[in-house]
């Protein structure tokens, strides 16, 4: 039986995670934050409110709902002129979905992000399915949003694949019940992944078994 897979999105298909943290910088920086290496780390693969949320405990900043369309402004700004897919997971996607393998994508990024995400690198023609981080209850490392991800491919979550870059979104991953693939992208060493069940180099068709 193949599996159906579900991909995070954010630096397991697009190479999105300084082009990100570049806007954060910029939005916080009027209000005398600088971003620390080991924040950005703790940070990968949760939500655009857990960031904030961790944010506004160590500085003055303007509540979310007007901290957020500068901080969003500046990402489209930045996504529209700079945003690539990876090669080996574009390549990947196209083999998966000629082979008419069930696609999703499960990403912590609001949907207006990650819709544009997708269409800005032209990987949007891949998904059956597609479910963004301000459309489920609570954000990664809780499992939630693979959850709804099989349910919106109709499959036991306990028979997926899910593709991760992020401790956060490994243990979602394995919270749901589903094997999980860490692809390696430089941002956390092997030992860091380590609760995957497989860790690849990069991103192949035969990984996804």
């Amino acid at each position: 039986m193949s599996r159906p897979i579900i991909f995070d999105c954010d630096g397991v298909l697009v190479d999105s995670e300084e082009l990100a943290w570049s806007a954060w910088r910029e939005a916080l920086a009027p209000h005398g934050l600088e971003i620390l290496d080991e924040e950005i780390a703790a940070l990968s693969g949760r939500t655009e409110v857990d960031a904030f949320r961790h944010f506004a405990e160590r500085g003055d900043i303007p509540p979310y709902e007007e901290f957020w369309p500068l901080l969003a402004d500046r990402v489209h700004a930045l996504f529209e002129q700079y945003l690539e897919a990876f090669e080996d997971a574009a390549d990947t996607l196209e083999v998966l979905h000629a082979q008419g393998r069930s696609i999703a994508v499960a990403s912590s990024s609001p949907r207006e992000r990650l819709n544009l995400s997708l269409r800005s690198t032209g990987l949007d023609r891949f998904f059956d399915v597609v479910v963004a981080g301000d459309e489920v209850t609570t954000g990664k490392p809780a499992p939630d949003i693979y959850l709804a991800a099989a349910a919106g491919l109709g499959v036991d979550p306990r028979d997926c694949v899910a593709v991760e870059d992020a401790p956060a979104g490994i243990a979602a991953g394995k919270a749901a019940g589903m094997r999980v693939v860490a692809v390696l992208r430089g941002g956390y060493a092997p030992d860091q992944l380590s609760e995957a069940d497989l860790i690849v180099p990069r991103l192949t068709p035969a990984a996804l078994v």
